[in-house]
């Protein structure tokens, strides 16, 4: 490519600048209403729609229009009350990202709404939805089951069909390795977000989440194993708002958030603050759960100003820090072991958003932060000792163009993301054998540093369209990037979707195909990307990271019956190449990208909603999958001295996702205005298990390691976890309900029958994690 094509996509990534995952499919309604003379009044008002798990309480203004932002596409119902006028109800259809006006009038004869209102009398069904989407709203988000610390996020997606949890909170979506990203108020972060590698969400800073695993736009981008768009809290009210909350649990574990929020004339801003500490920060090895204290803090604050009704600019930012232990097995616990990781991150973001004309709106963005992960480990640690200080900062740039003209529903954008990379990482070798049995080959050095930096950028651009054609809706899309770290790789990507309504079945039959290109995960990235081979004993070889590339195709159905229920059903395939995994350097427990050959899942998921019947609802979850990888290796660094054997091979294996059955399901019952109970449960038939080196498991070894109890729940025989199996129990009451507040208490039994799961077994010192036993825990929730 030539440099003057290079500068033309640059620039317009830049020009047009709409992060290529940034800008989700979200638009606002502002509502204004008057009396029968067409003077302004104040009114209570709700915006509710069941399939988009949005409600949105607020009161109207005499003096200016209220704006209801951050709106997942969907059908809502709108209601006015107001003390001596008619009750006032309306159906609007979000389709755009350009704001809706809506002006409604209170009383006997309501003058004609201003917005395209749909005949359907309930919102539990989205008839014009191109492809399969979950949303979680605020009472979700707000009654969740109380977690460990850090992990609120990802337990509540992780009960999501396609959804499952690895070791110490890693998410898979579909048997994707890592590519997972979330996407803050139209900003993406593309690292791995899991509580052993990087700073967990202050979830209470959140109001409603949109999670992705097909159909993706095509301004989604980079990673598209699954994407997590989060709104957070926008509180508008005027006055001061805000609330705190406490919990308290098994394992000394204790957290605490608390926000204030201000709001006047058109400006509104916040502070949020939270902190947390625990003696079971990560899924320890043994069920002794050796070392493993953890605590953290964070504080974030906003500010967001509305110009005119054209023009509004919001500012956005945090600091997070999180110390915590890595638990030993026993053998380290005996040797006196103490390694300690210490994560940090801070963020900054700007958006501005401008309403050119009623049918065009412009929306920029810019964000910066920086990441650290630092380890360290005493003299006792076995049988490696290691250190580690790696990091990388982060500059984005992002914008969007959305037309409305007739059935289309038009957005043109492009991102540009620059990332200058650092790694440090050294060991030293402390023993090559544990009990007789060697754990460290004897080619392997007896230290090693490795200290590198770089600067990774990635550039694109994108179009796309929402077209509704009576009872079809198709969206179509086409997607450039370009990626840049050492190797230089660019792709075009289309993605489309499609739906059609059955009216009269109430029935919704949809269809997606997406072209992905995925690039690769930034920890560890240089130390995978460099030929360290000879320094490590000179057993191996060095192969090329590069992007992976593939084709996702999903088909299913959603279908409503009776005001009251909903199916969502959908079958799936997803064909990689280049397939991103990650391999272990030695047993240091640092991980590092690898790539294979090709990888193909296959699946189908379900999931059925029960909205309400008297005083019940809930739901259940099921997913079916099969993952298989294919050698030979593509990418990485790879130690010992089978790799020309695996470089020449063909063979097929599970990929360390593949895990065919999947359930969750929750009950929950009103048992009066101010009280409710609910019930939960899991079921997971069993990951992969890998012993490294060995064909027959030494199990002498594996006991001494982990303990009995844990080496008898894996099947070797079937090469897998044996299921695990929870049964979890929750309750709450209002013990104060205020009109601007009150208090709330929530009680949690976790695990009630205290079975022994174990989530992986994978191999000596690395990849073993047992889930918790039988926990509880109390939270209390204040709001003003």
């Amino acid at each position: 490519m030539s440099r003057l094509k290079r500068l033309l996509i640059v620039c317009l990534a830049i020009a047009f600048a709409s992060q290529a995952h940034a800008q989700p499919a979200v638009g606002e309604v502002r509502v204004r209403a008057v009396d029968d003379s067409g003077t302004p009044v104040t009114a209570d008002g709700v915006l509710e729609g069941q399939a988009t798990s949005v409600r949105r309480a607020f009161q109207t203004d005499a003096a200016r229009a209220v704006v209801v932002p951050a709106l997942p596409f969907g059908i809502y119902r709108l209601q006015l009350t107001r003390a001596g006028f008619a009750a006032y109800s309306t159906i609007i259809d979000v389709r755009s990202e350009i704001p809706i006006n809506h002006s409604a009038a209170l009383g006997l004869a309501p003058l004609q709404a201003t917005v395209n209102v749909s005949a359907a009398s309930e919102t539990l069904l989205d008839p014009y939805r191109p492809s399969a989407v979950t949303y979680l709203g605020g009472e979700t988000l707000r009654d969740r089951p109380v977690a460990a610390p850090g992990r609120s996020m990802i337990e509540l997606i992780s009960m999501q069909p396609g959804w499952l949890l690895e070791a110490n909170g890693i998410l898979h979506a579909r048997g994707s390795e890592y590519q997972v990203q979330y996407v803050v108020d139209g900003i993406p972060l593309r690292d791995n977000r899991s509580p052993a590698f990087a700073q967990s969400f202050g979830i209470e800073a959140f109001e409603s989440m949109t999670i992705r695993t097909a159909g993706y736009p095509a301004e989604f981008g980079g990673k598209a194993g699954g994407v997590i768009e989060v709104s957070t809290v926008r509180d508008a009210r005027e006055g001061i708002h805000g609330g705190a909350t406490v919990e308290a649990g098994s394992h000394s574990a204790v957290a605490g958030s608390g926000a204030v929020n201000v709001a006047r004339a058109g400006t509104s801003a916040g502070v949020d603050l939270e902190g947390m500490t625990t003696d079971r920060y990560l899924d320890p090895p043994t069920e002794g759960n050796f070392t493993n204290r953890g605590r953290g803090a964070g504080v974030a604050a906003r500010v967001e100003r509305s110009w005119t009704d054209a023009g509004r600019t919001r500012l956005y930012a945090y600091a997070r820090t999180t110390r915590f232990q890595v638990p030993n097995e026993a053998v380290q616990e005996e040797a006196g072991q103490v390694q300690e990781r210490t994560t940090s991150e801070r963020l900054v973001q700007i958006s501005h958003q401008q309403v050119l004309s009623p049918r065009a709106l412009l929306r920029l963005s810019a964000m910066a932060r920086d990441t650290g992960a630092e380890l360290t480990s005493n003299a006792r640690s076995t049988p490696i000792r290691v250190s580690q200080d790696r990091g990388f900062r982060e500059g984005h740039v992002n914008g969007s163009l959305a037309l409305h003209r007739g059935r289309h529903e038009f957005k043109f954008g492009g991102e540009a993301t620059f990332t200058p990379i650092r790694e440090a990482f050294a060991f030293a070798l402390v023993t090559r054998i544990l009990d007789g049995a060697r754990v460290v080959d004897d080619d392997v050095p007896d230290a090693f540093v490795f200290k590198a930096r770089a600067d990774r950028s990635e550039q694109a651009v994108y179009l796309q369209d929402l077209i509704r054609l009576g009872p079809a809706t198709v969206s179509a899309g086409l997607r450039y990037d370009r990626y840049h770290l050492k190797v230089a790789e660019s792709a075009l990507s289309p993605r489309v979707s499609a739906s059609w309504f059955l009216e009269p079945a109430a029935v919704v039959i949809h269809g997606s195909y997406d072209r992905i290109f995925e690039t690769q995960p930034v920890e560890n990235l240089l130390l995978g990307s460099s030929d360290v081979v000879d320094a490590l004993g000179g057993e191996g070889r060095q192969l090329g990271l590069r992007p992976s590339r593939g084709h996702f195709f999903e088909a299913g159905l959603s279908r409503a019956w009776a005001d009251r229920w909903r199916v969502d059903a959908n079958v799936f395939t997803r064909r990689l190449q280049n397939m991103t995994d990650d391999e272990l350097l030695l047993n240091t427990g640092v991980s590092f990208p690898v790539a294979f050959s090709t990888a193909v899942v296959t699946g189908f998921e379900a999931k059925v909603e029960l909205s309400r019947w008297g005083r019940v609802g809930g739901w259940l979850a099921y997913s079916l999958s099969k993952g298989t990888g294919s050698l030979p290796l593509t990418g990485g660094l790879f130690l010992g001295d089978d790799i020309e054997e695996q470089l020449g091979s063909r063979e097929e294996f599970p990929l360390s996702q593949d895990q065919r059955h999947t359930l969750r399901a929750r009950v929950r019952v009103e048992a009066s205005a101010r009280a409710w109970l609910a019930a939960g449960t899991r079921f997971d038939s069993g990951l992969p298990v890998e012993i490294d080196g060995d064909e027959e498991p030494n199990e002498d070894l594996l006991i001494r390691q982990y303990g009995r109890a844990v080496f008898d729940r894996v099947d070797f025989d079937r090469g897998r976890v044996k299921p695990s199996f929870t049964v979890d129990l929750s309750a709450g009451l209002k013990l104060t309900e205020r009109e601007r507040g009150g208090l709330t208490v929530q009680v949690d039994v976790v695990n009630l029958t205290n079975r022994l799961n174990v989530i992986n077994f994978a191999g000596l010192f690395s990849g073993t994690a047992v889930a918790p036993g039988r926990g509880a825990a109390i939270r209390l929730r204040a709001e003003f």
